[in-house]
């Protein structure tokens, strides 16, 4: 019997509290009668005035009060106090067997329940809380309160989830103040009712998996409940109602007998059914189907297993096989190599190939496709071995394969991913190059500013000067951002390039001295040239900034020291179709590889090192522009950069030049004009600047050196100084301006002066320029430009007759 902690007991303490008051109480009697025969022999011996007779009686009644309480002592009166325990209510709550007991006060609450109670009601439960639906509810309530009434209510064919159970309350106690609840199973069990709730719950869905459907008909010949499995095939969808329906009408039979579902039609598998009536007994009983698939080409399907197994070997195709279990019975080489899957490895299930969060989805997708009717479909999966990449695995019911039921098809889509990796890369390289070319040309007019403001004073203070100084750091620390925007620009593809023809072995030899120290004690430098190179058009000064760049690169990566080895070689056409890239095109290439033995580079890190701004150094050591310049320079040169990587192995960079084909008569070589040593000029120009600062500057540079220069903020308003004015020597525009740009202001002006001297500036680069501007005779000044190299070019565009 289990006993609550808020079952009533008595306490010790109150139970000792009666005796301790009378004991109090015997004292005080005492106190009283001795007080009163003392006063009774005070008026004796004042009345009678003999002390004998007082002293006497005196004693008398002492000795009297003192045998009472000795008397008293011997046979002590029960207390009114005391609790004893009701053993009527222990006997009648623990002497059951196999029943739950439960003992509940006046307020309903619970007393004592025993082991049984706590099992079959989930703890210790007062009734009617045992219940959980309303009506249940009311009955047990209703039991109770007879029992309080007449000593005794029951009531039969309770249940609380699978539990069927009646129940008998006694009203008991020596005060009649408790009730007694046993609970005892029902002995009728309504096998219709639970076989209608096993076969719409969870067990009919187990069932179902394994490929049998149950169906509870009603004596009319309607359903009263079906499994999922029965729903999906006789209606097409879960959800569909079917409870009411007429059972015959979702079937149909052939001329041959053959029984199918209707809503499959002939193409549906042919069924089995076997009826089990509830109660054979009784005429209106209900009655469970049991249907299964009858296999009919079970032992044909078997002879040609084998050979649909070879065939499926020999296709391309990845493909498998697997039984109504969802199991696999057979994959191909070709599925095995598109799953990742090692020779003599094969997994148990299909879900054993996809991520956690794909595996429900591909089991229930087998399970659907092995009970249901020939139907295709492909899902979306992320397979163990790339995780990064979805591919879409097709399911197909298959029959009349023996043991196989579904057979699954996956495409190897490995190649087809790198090039979409490739695609992305590139495409993600593109918008950056945009980006950072859009930012090197508006970086470049606010450094045009200041680097021809600062010259601007510097005219007016000489060396010695307290301003000089700060003037010349400013000076130079603009050149430092200078040369961080031809960075970008390097990156874009946007920045001036002065190619020529030339070998790289010459590149590398010249600047061998200085990479040697570069790379300090500690790195050691192999050089190896190969033969038969051919030679490569490229700016050498870019050219030699790719390999600094790269060799101090492999130097930071290799802090305790290492070996850094670069060698040039000629790659045939033959050997790049046997590289077999998508990106690199067949050709013939002089090839620069420059390999370190350092930490190397993580994978996940290996496709992000060209991007600008990206870098693993520690934070101050390095812009992140490094790679994103080399990669730059060799794009805008024609060629291509591939890196490869191992961690704790080292890097490799590779670079290919494609081989200038050399005509069979070399032009003459152009010697570069030679700067002019005066400055000093006379003529009109029209400046042509959208930006403010830029025109300030390049205004007060010109007209210091004897120009008389006329400004236009865009395109239209220096058309407009041309057809008003006609003694304009030489047009100095901007190239993107708002409104009207600077080619086609220079277009519009050529219809009325075609002789006439232009001179474009910008932050972008000439050939890049020269590419979108189809006008002849043209100059070009980069930005950012000092005042000397403005008036150098102003001066050399500027017609002879003019100066």
């Amino acid at each position: 019997m289990v006993t609550l902690p808020d079952a009533p007991l008595v306490d010790a303490e109150k139970a000792k509290a009666p005796l301790s008051l009378d004991v109090l109480g015997e004292r005080n009697s005492l106190l009283l009668v001795g007080g009163s025969a003392l006063a009774s022999a005070a008026i004796l011996l004042w009345a009678a005035s003999d002390a004998v007779l007082a002293a006497g009686f005196s004693a008398s009644v002492l000795a009297l009060s003192a045998l009472v309480v000795f008397a008293r002592r011997l046979f002590p009166v029960a207390s009114a106090h005391r609790v004893e325990f009701d053993w009527s209510l222990v006997r009648d709550a623990a002497d059951n067997d196999d029943v739950a007991v439960a003992v509940t006060d006046r307020a309903g609450r619970l007393v004592c329940a025993n082991a049984i109670h706590e099992s079959w009601f989930g703890g210790p439960l007062a009734p009617p809380a045992i219940l959980n639906d309303s009506e249940s509810v009311a009955l047990l309530t209703t039991a109770g309160r007879t029992a309080w009434r007449d000593g005794k209510g029951e009531v039969r064919g309770l249940r609380r989830e699978t539990l069927l159970f009646d129940t008998e309350v006694l009203r008991s106690g020596r005060s009649e103040d408790h009730l007694v609840w046993r609970f005892r199973t029902a002995s009728q069990f309504d096998l219709a009712t639970e076989a209608k709730r096993l076969i719409a719950g969870p067990a009919g869905k187990r069932i179902g998996e394994a490929g049998i459907m149950a169906v509870l008909i009603g004596g009319e010949g309607r359903i009263r409940a079906a499994s999922q499995t029965f729903i999906t095939r006789a209606l097409g969808r879960m959800e569909a109602p079917v409870e009411g329906r007429d059972f015959v009408t979702l079937l149909e039979a052939d001329r041959s007998g053959v029984i199918r579902f209707a809503h499959e039609g002939r193409a549906g598998l042919p069924l089995r059914l076997l009826q089990v009536p509830i109660d054979p007994d009784s005429v209106d009983t209900p009655t469970l189907v049991i249907l299964l698939d009858e296999d009919t080409e079970r032992l044909a399907g078997a002879s040609v297993t084998s050979n649909v197994q070879s065939l499926l070997a020999m296709l391309p195709l990845g493909l498998a096989l697997a039984d109504r279990d969802g199991r696999f019975l057979f994959l191909n080489d070709a599925f095995c190599r598109a799953v990742g899957v090692q020779a003599g490895a094969k997994p148990v299930y299909p879900g054993d190939l996809v991520v956690r969060e794909d595996k429900a989805a591909v089991a229930d997708a087998v399970r659907r496709f092995a009970m249901g009717q020939p139907m295709t479909s492909d899902i979306a999966v992320r397979l163990v071995s790339q995780p990064e990449e979805p591919v879409a695995l097709t399911i197909a019911g298959a029959r009349g394969l023996g043991e196989a039921a579904v057979l699954l098809s996956i495409k190897d889509n490995s190649e087809e991913s790198r090039l979409k990796k490739q695609v992305a890369q590139a495409t993600k390289m593109q918008a950056i190059g945009q980006l950072a070319g859009g930012v090197a040309h508006d970086f470049n007019n606010i450094l045009t500013a200041i680097i021809g403001h600062c010259d601007l004073m510097m005219l007016r203070h000489t060396p010695g000067d307290s301003d000089y100084d700060d003037i010349q750091q400013i000076k130079n620390n603009s050149n430092r951002a200078a040369s961080l925007t031809r960075q970008l620009l390097a990156f874009s593809r946007q920045q001036t390039l002065r190619p020529q023809i030339l070998q790289l072995p010459d590149i590398v030899s010249e600047i061998s001295n200085l990479l040697q120290r570069l790379l300090g004690e500690t790195v050691s430098l192999d050089v190896k040239h190969g033969r038969g190179l051919g030679a490569v058009r490229a700016d050498p000064g870019q050219l030699e900034q790719v390999i600094v760049n790269l060799c101090v690169n492999a130097r930071d990566a290799m802090p305790r020291g290492g070996v850094v080895t670069l060698q040039t070689y000629a790659v045939t056409q033959a050997e790049v179709r046997k590289i077999g890239s998508d990106i690199l095109p067949v050709a013939d290439y002089t090839a620069l590889s420059i390999k370190d033995t350092g930490t190397g580079i993580s994978p996940e890190l290996l496709p992000k090192i060209f991007e600008p701004f990206f870098t693993t150094k520690e934070v101050g050591k390095g812009t992140g522009l490094g790679l994103s310049t080399v990669y730059g320079i060799v794009k805008q040169s024609g060629g291509f950069i591939f890196a490869d990587s191992k961690v704790g192995e080292g890097t490799s960079f590779v670079i290919y030049l494609p081989v200038h084909q050399v005509e069979q008569q070399a032009p003459a070589e152009i010697k570069p004009k030679e700067k002019p040593t005066e400055l000093w000029g006379t003529g009109t120009i029209l400046l042509v600047e959208d930006e403010d600062m830029v025109r300030a500057v390049a205004e007060r540079a010109l007209t210091r050196q004897g120009y008389t220069v006329i400004t236009a903020t865009n395109g239209e308003e220096a058309l407009d100084v041309l057809k008003t004015r006609d003694d304009i020597d030489l047009v100095l525009s901007d190239v993107v301006m708002p409104i009207m740009d600077g080619p086609t202001m220079v277009k519009h002006a050529r219809d009325s002066f075609p002789e006439m001297p232009i001179l474009f500036m910008s932050g972008y680069a000439e050939e890049q320029l020269r590419k979108s501007i189809s006008i002849q005779n043209v100059a070009f000044l980069p930005k950012p430009f000092s005042v000397q190299q403005l008036s150098e070019a102003v001066r050399e565009a500027m017609p002879q007759g003019a100066t």
